[in-house]
């Protein structure tokens, strides 16, 4: 059973409710509310006033979404990919990305371990193995090729 979405206070409780469940970026929260059913003019004053009194932040949105997949293991490529396309801007994505902390360079070490325990590839095939999956996942071809050469990665 879903609600009606025909009045602003049913807008309002909705983007609430799915704000509870976790941080949602604008354009997010927008396309979810359209598939409600909800008015566009309602959707805009709705986020509006949420945004106003801080229940609606883009900026925790980016935090939130970095941490959550950069301790999934993937890479700064593969976020800042997925980041546009969900709408948000580059110049905001990069500045999350700056400010997350993370050490890309650990992160990949760690997902290769968890991948591959450890082990440098013993042929090529292996290697093409190793570097697609490590690139997929959003790390630097320079990166992954001094991971893979057993070179050190903080040069």
């Amino acid at each position: 059973m879903s609600a009606v979405l025909d009045t602003p206070v049913a807008v309002r409780r909705t983007a609430m409710d799915l704000l509870a469940r976790r941080e949602h970026g604008r354009v997010e929260l927008t396309r979810k509310l359209r598939q409600r059913g909800a008015d566009p003019e309602m959707i805009e004053q709705a986020l509006d006033r949420l945004s106003e009194e801080g229940l609606l932040s883009e900026a925790r949105y980016l935090e939130s979404f970095v941490r959550y997949r950069a301790g999934s293991g993937y890479g700064p490529a593969r976020i800042r990919e997925e980041l546009q396309q969900r709408g948000l801007a580059r110049a905001d994505v990069e500045q999350a990305l700056r400010e997350s902390g993370f050490d890309w360079a650990a992160q990949l070490a760690d997902t290769w371990q968890r991948k591959f325990a450890g082990r440098l590839p013993a042929d090529m095939r292996e290697r093409a193995k190793q570097t697609r999956f490590l690139v997929y996942r959003g790390y630097s071809m320079e990166l992954v090729s001094r991971l893979l050469s057993g070179r050190s990665l903080d040069d």
